[in-house]
């Protein structure tokens, strides 16, 4: 046999062989559905599952802004509940413990009110995690990110102020976000309780790109009454290198 094809021979042929292999494994439909979700990497980088993951760093790591017993009680007890409770519910009401918090928040309102406050704070303190990392004096976002935030807020100092804002200004306990709408574009937010952008249920709807827990237990401990102190020295311990993964992701 030849062994050697021209531009167009392989074009004609190679190409019709790729298609036709292609077709003999998968339907139609599911040739059309891969091409229509191909761009949404948010959905398979960023998958939050219901079993509590390992701390990203020691419980000390964040000295001297989030002290080490308050760590250590925020995710063992805390977080660690909100893990437990969410799969007890899950089984009850008859939810796969494969669900992703992705695909179970926005049908929230489905669901018990148990499985609401514990599939939220789950999903929460998750991503409170990884937002963060050990202490940098001079911590910003760079590249595309910051130049999102520069664009839509004005500059970095001012995004920071209506972020502080929003975490200051809700009363109790709950969340300051980051988040991008449908539309792609940035937005600070914030949600009461275990509540967070995801869910159908939320006064803000988008996907969180950066969370800050304000509920006291996340800070009584070191700062008391006093959380603006909180906010201001958590933007020490931001890891704006995760932050601009998810944003890159959703952009893409």
């Amino acid at each position: 046999m030849p062994q050697q094809y021209n531009r167009r021979k392989f074009l004609g042929s190679g190409l019709k062989g790729m298609l036709v292999a292609g077709i003999a494994t998968a339907s139609i439909p599911e040739l059309l559905s891969s091409c229509a979700t191909s761009k949404k990497t948010i959905v398979t980088t960023f998958k939050t599952g219901m079993a509590q993951q390992p701390l990203p760093y020691a419980f000390s790591a964040l000295e001297d802004v989030i002290d080490t017993q308050t760590m250590d009680i925020h995710y063992n007890r805390h977080a660690a509940g909100y893990s437990k409770n969410l799969i007890e519910a899950a089984s009850a009401e008859g939810v796969s413990s494969e669900t992703s918090m992705e695909d179970l928040l926005p049908n929230i309102s489905r669901y018990t009110t148990k499985m609401r406050n514990n599939a939220g704070g789950h999903y929460n303190h998750e991503l409170f995690w990884k937002c963060m990392r050990p202490k940098r004096e001079q911590n910003a976002p760079t590249g595309t990110l910051l130049a999102a935030i520069e664009n839509t807020f004005g500059s970095f100092e001012q995004f920071k102020l209506q972020f502080a804002n929003a975490a200051s200004g809700r009363f109790g306990s709950g969340w300051a976000w980051l988040y991008m709408n449908n539309a792609k574009t940035l937005m600070i937010g914030s949600t009461p309780n275990q509540d967070n952008p995801l869910m159908n249920v939320s006064e803000i709807k988008g996907t969180p790109l950066l969370g800050l827990d304000v509920w006291e237990h996340a800070y009584y401990l070191k700062y008391q009454n006093k959380r603006a102190d909180y906010i201001a020295h958590w933007w020490k311990v931001v890891n704006w290198d995760y932050v601009s993964q998810r944003y890159t992701a959703l952009m893409s």
